[in-house]
């Protein structure tokens, strides 16, 4: 077997390096073409014995030599050796290593007349091999040992899972808890940029004051997405189906993303539509939003993106449809990879790569089923297919919002509650920039202890869920009760389990996730103050 050429020889080491077997290849002169790593580690080989052109018998003299052929004549010991690998087409042989482990040796000779040798450690397939004959010899005993090994596997696999699931369960509350208290200064800091934004408008700081919001949502967004696969992945994930309105959901989008498809010189198109659909609201919205966001980020300036539903047989298909940059076939797997981003998408957006992982994720974890056509240079259709819901009413409906709007002033009353400082501040600055009369604190005792709402009845209350002493919605009934009547109110929270929103709507009260968006924000305050009966741009009730 002739030398290979250099380049080839290379690419051949390189290959077998990454194979746990020791491999070696000899020519018709049994001597070294290659050989890998695991080979020289294995046999513990010198430095001159692994070079190529390395006799086989010199390396099986220095074997002999050292003792890993037995006891006897070395010269003897290293032709027996090599008689034995090369007498017949194929041998397989087992010897003691140097170290005490057990190596099995494949021996094949080439058509040439060379040789190729492989070998691995089998040291605990050879004890237990051993172990096994030792049981056999009595039936009783290999029962009876059998059994106690299943007892105690699964024994063992029981307290594993028990650890395991103990684990993920602490996993998930350690997120939740430091996703909260890191969430809490993110949305001061997304409630001060937002008032810096809007009175930056027109000035030399304005870039810069967008920059930092480009920042700051972009941390929000990698927290939002390493708590969704920690929910998913831990099997903490409730998935509560009811009736749901769809326009419902698309209004939502339309809220929340107007604003950034403002920025991006896109145009977001959203049909209304009358459908019904029998989803979990929540983890629905979570992955249109994904769709949607990632449409917007990924189409150029002047592109379109539509978002609609049409009917298919039984289902409903909810397509979200850009001009984007698309991208092909061969690439459909890889965008829903963890951390895999295409390297134009890349140079257009910031991120992990982690939106349409989460996607694909919550649309397994739901069971529903998504299509994507793209293609590259022309755009993408990602379409979710919905269950209808038939002869139902939706549930739990949140309150009318108005599109978000730059224009106007808001004239509202509204009391703030929140146990930060920082973030009443922020708050106050945003909504008195919007033209609001603003009162905060942090907590009942101080609207009590303060006299907060003696000769002053606010319009809306924005209240934390997270309060030192008690939850915001319980201090929601509380002021209900002692100012009357229907007090409308917002739950402004970092804690977005599907759980607080359930609480929040079944007592008629909207939800607003930190950090805070203040176009969500603004829509929201609006539909609250016409569902209590105010206008925009009316005078301050009082009393």
């Amino acid at each position: 077997m002739p030398f290979l050429p250099e380049n080839a020889a290379a690419s051949l080491r390189l290959a077998i390096d990454c194979l746990p077997q020791g491999i070696v290849v000899f020519d018709a002169g049994l001597r070294l073409v290659v050989s890998n790593a695991r080979y020289n580690d294995l046999l513990a080989l010198p430095e001159d014995l692994t070079r190529v052109g390395s006799a086989l018998f010199d390396i099986a003299l220095f074997l002999a030599e050292r003792g890993d052929l037995g006891v006897g004549d070395a010269a003897r010991l290293a032709i027996e050796r090599i008689n034995l690998l090369t007498a017949s087409p194929v041998t397989i042989t087992q010897r003691l290593g140097r170290a005490g482990q057990w190596l099995e040796f494949f021996s094949s000779r080439l058509p040439d007349g060379g040789l190729v040798i492989s070998f691995s450690d089998v040291t605990d397939r050879v004890r237990a091999e051993q172990e096994l004959e030792r049981v056999n010899l009595s039936l009783e005993g290999r029962v009876a040992e059998r059994t106690a090994a299943l007892t105690r596997v699964n024994s063992e696999l029981e307290v594993a899972r028990a650890k395991a699931d103990a684990a993920n369960h602490d996993k998930t509350r350690f997120l939740a808890a430091a996703s909260h208290d890191l969430l809490q200064p993110l949305n001061a800091a997304r409630l001060y940029t937002s008032t810096l934004i809007e009175r930056a408008k027109s000035t030399a700081f304005a870039e810069l004051a967008n920059s930092i919001e480009a920042s700051l949502t972009a941390v929000e967004d990698i927290m939002s997405a390493l708590l969704d696969i920690s929910r998913i992945d831990s099997g903490t994930l409730k998935i509560v189906p009811a009736p749901v309105a769809a326009q419902d959901l698309l209004r939502k989008i339309e809220v929340e993303f107007a604003p950034l498809a403002r920025d991006h010189e896109v145009s977001l198109r959203i049909v209304r539509t009358k459908a019904v659909v029998m989803v979990d609201r929540t983890l629905v919205g979570r992955i249109v939003q994904n769709l949607v966001s990632n449409a917007i980020k990924y189409t150029p300036a002047g592109g379109r993106v539509l978002v609609g539903l049409r009917r298919r047989g039984n289902r409903l298909r909810l397509d979200v449809i850009d001009t984007g940059i698309g991208f092909n076939r061969d690439q459909h797997r890889l965008v829903f990879a963890e951390f895999s981003r295409l390297e134009r998408g890349a140079r257009m957006a910031q991120g992990l790569g982690l939106g349409l992982s989460i996607v694909q994720r919550l649309v397994t974890a739901l069971g529903l089923t998504l299509e994507l056509d793209s293609r590259e240079g022309i755009g993408s259709r990602f379409s979710l297919y919905l269950p209808i819901a038939r002869n139902a009413r939706p549930a739990g409906v949140s309150a009318q919002t108005a599109p978000e709007s730059d224009f106007g002033t808001l004239n509202f009353k509204i009391l703030c509650v929140d146990n930060e400082e920082a973030i009443l501040e922020a708050m106050r600055g945003l909504l008195v920039h919007w033209g609001c009369d603003v009162r905060t604190a942090l907590s009942l005792k101080q609207i009590d202890r303060e006299h907060l709402l003696e000769g002053w009845y606010p319009d809306l209350v924005l209240m934390d869920y997270h309060l030192d002493q008690t939850s915001g919605l319980d201090a929601i009934e509380w002021l209900r009760h002692n100012l009357g009547g229907h007090l409308p109110a917002a739950l402004v929270t970092a804690d977005r389990s599907p759980a607080v929103r359930a609480l929040a709507e079944d007592r008629g009260i909207a939800v607003v996730n930190k950090p805070v968006k203040p176009a969500a924000l603004r829509a929201t305050i609006s539909g609250l103050a016409n569902q209590g009966g105010r206008g925009q741009g009316r005078s301050p009730g009082g009393g």
